[in-house]
This record gives structure tokens, C-alpha cells and sequence, in this order.
């Protein structure tokens, strides 16, 4: 699918923070991309990217004034080339309470599940977090799962504790997202999205806890050191039996956020309430994880390259009929 001097058809740029480039760009995935036309070219961020290319899009996961100035100015220069994706559409994702706001808002039809986000609430002073008072007037109930508000892909936006009680709190700093915790089954949903191409994966998560065990349990834990010994869970959560969620729901579930957020590459979390059969919960979204994890992941991303590249052919063919019709990736 190259034309016929050999080349790529369709030329996609890519540019990373340094450690994280290898979560999405492996040889395996260049390779595949090659064979079918798609030429994964590296951006040099060092380089002024007006100097680079020539690029049908740019897939894009740095962040910063700088670098978004760059994109703007490769924009109005080539407003052909698509961005993967606008800077203003990732930003709302480094703040873990507007991150989730969309989900309340869905336009979504399901068949017989909720969704739904936890009970959380922002706290940005922490004289607020010590007071014995605050979690009920923030109308949250302990247990709770404390997060950075910044969620920018550091090691301290990824320092998340799970609170007990109110000396607990007493180990935060403000500003933070105290997030009602919601027992799961000890099981967490994630959902990979590329574009209208959508994987769904099982893993183990931390486990339930009763309201006979919160008796015991006292202060906070870090969430590298909870594991089923440490809040003594009832039993292992067994992976294999653990039932995926309706496969129509969570293909639903991702196009309403795929539209909502104007995004095409990200994963989100995904619980189901253990009180509720059908309840879903969704607890995190990020932008453009490390695709590179799951299992055939080339797959996944090349559905959705191969989706970019037809929309560019069919851009430019309407274009040179002088037709005015937009072209959306679907």
C-alpha cells in the first residue's frame, strides 16, 4: 500500500517525552506499519518542528508552553496536517476532577448497564484535610482513595493512598482528590481506544473491603504496599473466572468518550460495583498509554493509522473536486 516509487503513502510523525516513547513505538508496531504503507517517522523535540517533514498527521504526547507554541505554528502553516490530538482536548486529563466531568454528561444509549464516577470531592488547602470534620462535610464515607489533583504522567501524580480514617488524612498535601472508594471485586477494567478501534483487558485490583474489616483497619496505606494480606481480603480474586463486561457496552462506552473528550487515543478504568450487577464505574482516563502492553497491540493502533491514512486519500480526493465537505475520522 506504498505508491509507486515505494514510499509511504501516508507519513505519521511521532514525538515522546524520552521514557516514553518505547510504550508505544516498538520495532514490531514500525515494521507492520511499513508493510502497510504507513511510514512512523520520529520528531526530533530538540529540532524547531516547522523544520520537519514533510507529515500527513503528528502524534503527539509532550506537553508544556513550548511545545504547544510549536504546534501552533506548525498548524497555521500546514493546517492540513492533523494533530493526534488538539493540546486543549489533553489538558482537561492532567486534572483528575475535570478528567471525569464528561462522564455525568454522556450521550449514551446502553441496554442495561449504569455508569457512572465515585463520589469525590477536591481539597485545596490541606487545613481543610486534617480537621475532623471535613470528610463529612465534604459528604464523603471512609474508605477513600486519595490522588494528586495533577495527573501529568510524574511519579508524584502516580503517590495515591488509600485513607481508613481521619488520622489517615493527616499524610496528604493539598491540593488532592479525595475519591470515595467503591469495593469491585478486586478487578479492574481497561479499555485501550484508538480511534473506533477498542481493546478491553481484566486486571486484578485492590480488593473489597467489608465494613467489618474497615473496623480494624486504621491510618493509610500507599498504594504499593495494599495487596489482599494487607486489608486481609476474604479470598484471591481469580482473573480467568472474573466475567468481561458486555463487549457492545464498553464499544458504546468508548465512542461517547471518544466524542465527549475529542480525543482519540487513551484508555480509561472501568469497575463494576460490586453492589450492583450492572453498575459501572469509570475512575481514571489517561492519554495515550502504553499501548504496548497488550498483547497484539499493532493490531489495535494499525486499524487505527489505516483509518487516519483513508481519511487523508479521501481529503484530498474531495478536495480536488473542489467539493466542501468536511472528512471525520469515524
Amino acid at each position: 500500500m506504498s505508491n509507486h516509487e515505494g514510499q509511504p503513502y501516508c507519513k505519521i510523525g511521532y514525538v515522546f517525552a524520552p521514557n516514553k516513547e518505547q510504550t508505544v513505538i516498538q520495532p514490531s508496531l514500525i515494521t507492520k506499519a511499513t508493510e502497510q504503507g504507513i511510514g512512523l517517522i520520529r520528531i526530533d523535540p530538540d529540532k524547531p518542528l516547522t523544520e520537519q517533514g514533510p507529515f500527513d498527521c503528528i502524534m503527539h504526547k509532550l506537553y508544556g508552553p513550548d511545545w504547544t507554541q510549536q504546534l501552533q505554528q506548525f498548524s497555521s502553516r500546514n493546517p492540513d496536517v492533523r494533530i493526534i490530538d488538539p493540546p486543549e482536548s489533553i489538558e482537561r486529563l492532567h486534572n483528575r476532577d475535570s478528567m471525569l466531568e464528561v462522564v455525568s454528561r454522556l450521550k449514551i444509549e446502553l441496554n442495561k448497564e449504569k455508569v457512572s464516577v465515585p463520589n469525590q470531592a477536591v481539597v485545596s488547602e490541606t487545613e481543610l484535610v486534617t480537621r475532623d470534620m471535613a470528610i463529612e462535610e465534604l459528604k464523603l464515607r471512609f474508605p477513600l482513595i486519595a490522588k494528586p489533583l495533577e495527573a501529568n504522567g510524574s511519579d508524584k501524580s502516580h503517590q495515591m493512598y488509600l485513607i481508613f480514617d481521619n488520622e489517615g488524612l493527616e499524610v496528604l498535601e493539598a491540593p488532592i482528590l479525595l475519591q470515595e472508594f467503591v469495593n469491585h471485586g478486586g478487578m479492574i477494567f481497561k479499555v485501550y481506544v484508538a480511534g473506533s478501534s477498542v481493546k478491553c483487558v481484566k486486571r486484578k485490583s485492590l480488593p473489597d473491603i467489608s465494613e467489618e474489616k474497615m473496623k480494624s483497619l486504621k491510618g493509610f496505606l500507599p498504594f504499593s504496599q495494599i495487596s489482599s494480606n494487607s486489608v486481609d481480603a476474604d479470598e484471591e480474586v481469580d482473573l480467568e473466572k472474573t466475567e468481561m463486561p458486555r463487549e457492545g457496552f464498553v464499544v458504546e462506552l468508548s465512542r461517547a468518550l471518544r466524542e465527549a473528550l475529542g480525543l482519540n487515543l487513551f484508555n480509561f478504568d472501568l469497575i463494576r460495583d460490586a453492589g450492583e450487577r450492572d453498575g459501572y464505574l469509570v475512575i481514571d482516563i489517561n492519554y495515550l498509554p502504553g499501548y504496548a502492553k497488550l498483547p497484539g497491540y499493532e493490531t489495535l493502533l494499525m486499524d487505527f493509522f489505516l483509518n487516519v491514512a483513508k481519511s487523508k486519500a479521501v481529503e484530498e480526493v474531495t478536495s480536488g473536486d473542489e467539493l466542501n465537505e468536511s472528512v471525520c475520522l469515524q
